[in-house]
């Protein structure tokens, strides 16, 4: 089983995902940023990128597990795609070994490998430093994203990737939810049990998820990177992920 960062030589194309935004949410994804103090503009010229567009996964709208991130990096950049850069290749190489037993070939089978799942980030833009968004900045760009979870998306679980992603279902919850999650992220069994949180679109919508937290799984976590693969992998044995339908 993996365990270690591993890195492929890549193209510097594109990568294409299975759902695009409409037009009407990326210009609205684009008007924020327009707005937004601290986007990485030299890395995303640097690539030739637009510092406007935004860069979020998605996936089909039936996919059952969603991966919630913190935000794009320098790779993800270059790519046009989150969930690239060392951290993400590595949540990528771990869902390869898991689904087929295997490592991947190279960067384009890890890719592949995600292809049944939905990805989001807390904050579709890199920002300078590579430092966490602030929590005003995650809250301008909370209710776009909060639709695509509740009015697109059909699946029910999240795994998310380190606090940060973590404390995004706590943006504009009661009072009561916020301390829930606080007590959760003190539990010693955090990275193993699972909360049930209500999400609510601008129209009322409502929608039920399960968050099934992990720790970030970048190299600069030192702490809990050498046990993040057994991690993920309990949480996707868990989930049935790749386990065959039940008769």
């Amino acid at each position: 089983m993996p365990s270690r960062p591993k890195r492929w030589s890549q193209s510097t194309k594109t990568i294409s995902e299975s759902m695009p935004l409409t037009e009407a949410q990326r210009q609205a994804f684009r008007q924020l940023a327009a707005e937004t103090a601290g986007i990485d503009v030299a890395v995303y010229r640097q690539f030739g990128k637009d510092p406007l567009e935004p860069i979020i996964g998605l996936g089909t709208a039936s996919a059952p597990l969603c991966f919630f991130g913190r935000d794009p990096g320098r790779e993800e950049v270059r790519h046009g795609a989150p969930f690239v850069g060392t951290g993400g290749q590595l949540v990528r190489r771990l869902l390869h070994w898991h689904l087929y037993g295997t490592e991947p070939a190279d960067f384009a089978a890890a890719l592949t490998a995600g292809e049944g799942f939905f990805w989001l980030n807390t904050v579709p833009y890199k920002p300078v430093g590579n430092k966490a968004w602030s929590m005003a900045v995650k809250r301008r760009f909370q209710p776009l994203l909060r639709q695509l979870l509740v009015d697109y998306w059909q699946g029910r679980h999240v795994i998310t990737l380190g606090r940060e992603a973590f404390f995004w279902f706590a943006i504009d919850q009661p009072h009561a939810l916020r301390q829930q999650l606080e007590r959760f992220w003190q539990r010693e069994d955090r990275f193993s049990a699972d909360l049930q949180v209500q999400l609510q679109d601008a129209q009322g919508q409502v929608r039920l998820v399960v968050l099934h937290p992990l720790p970030h799984p970048s190299p600069r976590n030192r702490a809990w990177l050498a046990r993040f693969p057994a991690l993920l992998q309990a949480r996707l044995a868990a989930l049935g992920v790749g386990a065959p339908p039940a008769v």
